[in-house]
């Protein structure tokens, strides 16, 4: 491992000046600006963006960049940002972006996640005014294995867990978008009131809306011993954050009558326009953490009818939250506020108690796994965390990690290598009676395994042998089959699919062919080296 400049590791260059917005049109070739990042790493398809017509693009000279370009910002708020972009399509691209386009002995991957790792914004010499040279870019050095396969190891093996963490990202939005999905269901919408509930002024609700004190405090978080006061963070999500605190001096006297429980509804009474009137329950908390000034707790009366849980979603349904947050004032300058009068005011379409109930109790269940998702998440963080530390350290053990299959385009004078396409057919791993005793019992996990990879191997027919593809069709079907079930198949699982795997070797039922990897390069082929395939031994 090295550290290299950029320069020797892939071309540098900056955009161009953006057409005219008269000059867009509905056909043509992508125009990408920096604003654009964020949508794009979110998912979203470069096609869904402004486009410029061949005529424009001529005329305004834009230059074209091809795919597999990385792209990030070099100037203005968005290069403070570290987004860092791979184009799926060629683009025309805005100057503030830098534009690299890595050299062959380069894997664009391992740039685009050695760039994440060591951020370009640390170049930034003033924050004020933040700005990166293409030079300063040039000169910029990552550490860099001289081995292409071990670029290629270390990006393959970061890639499979950006890709675990971008999957329950996606389970946990698809829970949020469920929640919103029932209560349009049950209720309607709360505004237009379509069901015709009775609507209820919040005064009446409500027996008090409380509100803590914000004395100075330190500038960390406060351990679980000592006591904290929160931030405006613990609510701006709409979803309760311990964590968003700081640390009461030891000095200043606890207010324990503002002290936060599990069952509270919290509200943020000032913050921007954006954030202001965020509403977060409590479902559970540690000990001493203290209410501040800038958020309110709703404490309602006890013949009320109302059910805190659905009162949250509620008051954080999207019309429902524009309504109170236009009730929000404040002089030029300053961050808007909503006052306790202001709030008591709000009329709400209040339905039966027995269907808030119902609601609610839908909602912990979602709410439950929901957090179980999420410790799965932090879990997949804390560990591309570490594996990154040790990869770009030069730290990391990669002889178990496998080499994709590679190739490079011979057309192309930049090449870039890649992992080869694999098609796999559908595979259908079949009901057992040996699923449910698997999941209650991981020590009967191992005859399941067993018997999905027998009918795994016999619906391949001449496509390769994949551990991890077996490995992510159970974790899969595991999932879809016992959702409720936070059931992760893990390292001794493996172990068991590979003793199945020598003993199939071993038996004949699956085959070894050996395989050369070409790489072409402005169209002279060179054979890389061998590799080994595993296929099924009933097509011999």
């Amino acid at each position: 491992m090295r550290q290299i400049p950029i320069s020797l590791l892939a071309g540098v260059t900056a955009g161009q000046g953006a057409p005219k917005s008269s000059e867009f049109s509905d056909t043509g070739i992508p125009f990408i600006r920096a604003g654009s990042l964020v949508e794009l790493i979110a998912g979203k398809s470069e096609l869904d963006f402004e486009l410029v017509p061949a005529e424009v693009a001529k005329k305004r000279k834009l230059k074209l960049y091809p795919k597999g370009s990385i792209l990030f910002a070099k100037s203005g708020m968005s290069a403070t940002k570290d987004r860092i972009y791979v184009l799926q399509n060629p683009a025309y691209v805005v100057s503030h972006l830098a534009i690299l386009t890595p050299k062959e002995n380069v894997h664009r991957d391992y740039l685009r996640l050695a760039l994440k790792k060591f951020p370009p914004s640390r170049l930034i010499k003033d924050s004020a005014y933040p700005a990166i040279s293409l030079s300063e870019i040039q000169r910029y050095e990552i550490p860099v294995p001289e081995d292409i396969n071990e670029q290629i190891r270390i990006a393959n093996l970061l890639g499979k867990v950006e890709g675990l963490i971008a999957q329950r990202k996606k389970h946990l939005h698809q829970l949020d978008d469920l929640l919103k999905s029932v209560f349009l269901e049950m209720f309607g919408d709360p505004v237009r009131n379509e069901k015709g509930w009775d609507k209820r002024q919040f005064s009446d609700l409500l027996d008090d809306i409380e509100s803590g004190k914000s004395p100075k405090c330190e500038a960390r978080e406060a351990n679980v011993e000592e006591w904290g006061v929160l931030k405006l963070g613990a609510v701006t999500r709409c979803r309760f954050d311990e964590h968003e605190n700081k640390a009461l001096p030891q000095t200043v006297a606890p207010a324990v009558r503002n002290e936060i429980k599990a069952g509270d509804l919290l509200f943020s009474r000032k913050n921007t326009h954006d954030l202001v009137a965020a509403c977060a329950y409590v479902f559970k908390t540690r000990p001493k953490l203290l209410m501040p000034d800038l958020i309110f707790r709703f404490a309602f009366k006890r013949d009320a009818d109302v059910n805190p849980i659905f009162m949250w979603k509620l008051l954080t349904n999207d019309s429902q939250r524009k309504v109170i947050q236009s009730l929000a004032s404040g002089a030029a300058g300053s961050m808007p506020n909503i006052s306790k009068a202001n709030l008591r005011s709000v009329f709400l379409a209040i339905p039966p108690i027995r269907l808030q109930n119902q609601f609610a109790t839908i909602v912990e269940k979602v709410e439950a796994l929901k957090s179980r998702y999420q410790q799965n998440l932090s879990d997949l963080e804390g560990l591309y965390g570490a594996l990154s530390q040790q990869a770009f350290k030069g730290e990391l053990d990669l002889s178990r990690v496998a080499l994709p299959a590679a190739y490079i385009e011979g057309a192309s004078p930049m090449a870039t290598v890649a992992p080869t396409p694999i098609t796999t057919p559908v595979i259908h791993l079949p009901e057992t009676d040996l699923l449910l005793p698997a999941l209650e019992n991981r020590a009967q996990l191992p005859p399941l395994l067993r018997f999905w990879l027998d009918s795994y191997r016999t619906q391949l027919g001449s496509t390769v042998f994949s551990i991890e593809g077996f490995v992510a069709a159970a974790q899969s079907r595991l999932t879809e089959r016992h959702p409720d079930n936070d059931f992760e198949l893990c390292a001794d699982d493996y172990d068991v699919v590979k003793a199945w795997v020598f003993e199939a070797l071993e038996s004949g039922h699956l085959r070894q062919e050996r395989n050369q990897v070409y790489c072409a390069i402005e169209t002279k082929e060179t054979v890389l080296g061998n590799s080994i395939e595993l296929k099924s031994g009933e097509q011999i």
